[in-house]
């Protein structure tokens, strides 16, 4: 088995998404200050990479402007670089979504590129005592409306194609059955021991895409820590194929998910492992593919999340059963 390197977009079938990204998920600013993301994105790039995820979330949207930045300073023709970002939890209103992109926009300095929060005046998200977000259970049952106004953005050109994230199988269902502009993509945590296999089936036989965050198992959010314990980069299977085929883990993790049809946009801020993340196209061995495939069982059975939002959030977001909240 080869991995592709780009796969099809619908709907329209005429676009493409680089198959290996680079994930610029909230940095520590601790260990990584101000202008990382910017070297991060530009190490990536000039190594090959042309698909970057981001979001006006992340970093207060530092983030996407050290993007955008590392994108101009690279001579890599925009057209040629495939940039994603998303609105934020407090843009879910109809009538937000433009305010929202045209802020994504604005840091980027481009012309084009789940369940809602309460907000508070200017945007800011309305908290619980601890810090936990207030829910709009109302706003976050009305995706179907929110949809309807990002399907607006493509209409002005802001935004090329338009997806969705974290979105379980019940929640894709109700979509489709509304939405005039099909999702492209399904940006889901999918890893060997989190596979999701009902609901990339699903996603797949629909024609939306699906895009892996985290797909190395990555270190858990404190607040939405599922995974107790190592994660699939630790795992024994992976090790052994790692070492047949000369390749790190995160190789031969990265090299299975392309296999199955699913873009990976690792997250990583040491130059070195960038360059290694995205060298991992390579044939392997149909055995060794469903080796891996099988590690939390046939159907993934025994899968284990990464993130967890039933503490933080009061519900089961991800709930492949039943629609919640």
């Amino acid at each position: 088995m080869i991995p592709k390197e780009y796969f099809q977009l619908h709907p329209g079938g005429s676009g493409c998404i680089p198959s290996r990204g680079l994930g610029t998920f909230q940095p520590d600013p601790q260990s990584y200050p101000n202008g990382s993301v910017k070297q991060s994105v530009l190490t990536a790039l000039r190594a090959g990479c042309r698909h970057i995820d981001t979001s006006l979330r992340y970093d207060n949207g530092q983030c996407e402007r050290e993007v955008g930045e590392a994108v101009r300073e690279s001579g890599i023709p925009r057209e040629d670089i495939f940039i994603v970002t998303k609105l934020y939890n407090v843009f879910h209103a109809p009538e937000d979504v433009e305010v929202g992109m045209d802020m994504s926009l604005a840091n980027l300095g481009f012309d084009c590129v789940p369940y809602a929060y309460k907000k508070t005046e200017n945007f800011g998200t309305a908290r619980r005592e601890g810090g936990r977000p207030v829910i709009d259970i109302e706003l976050s049952r009305s995706y179907d409306l929110t949809w309807a106004a990002m399907e607006k953005l493509v209409d002005k050109n802001k935004a090329k194609y338009i997806g969705i994230s974290n979105f379980s199988s019940p929640k894709v269902k109700r979509l489709l059955q509304s939405a005039k502009i099909k999702p492209a993509v399904n940006q889901i945590e999918c890893h060997p021991h989190w596979p999701q296999k009902g609901l990339v089936k699903l996603c797949q036989e629909n024609n939306i895409h699906v895009t892996a965050f985290g797909p190395l198992g990555c270190a858990p959010i404190p607040a939405l820590r599922g995974r107790i314990g190592p994660g699939p980069l630790e795992d024994e299977t992976v090790s052994v194929i790692a070492k047949k085929y000369s390749k790190t883990p995160a190789q031969v993790i990265l090299c299975y998910l392309l296999c199955r049809g699913i873009s990976v946009i690792p997250k990583s801020n040491d130059p070195t492992r960038i360059v290694q993340n995205f060298d991992c196209i390579f044939e392997i061995d149909e055995k060794d593919f469903h080796s891996i495939d099988n590690i939390m069982g046939e159907n993934g059975e025994r899968g284990i999340r990464n993130l967890e939002s039933l503490a933080y959030v009061g519900f089961d977001n991800y709930n492949e059963e039943l629609e919640e909240p």
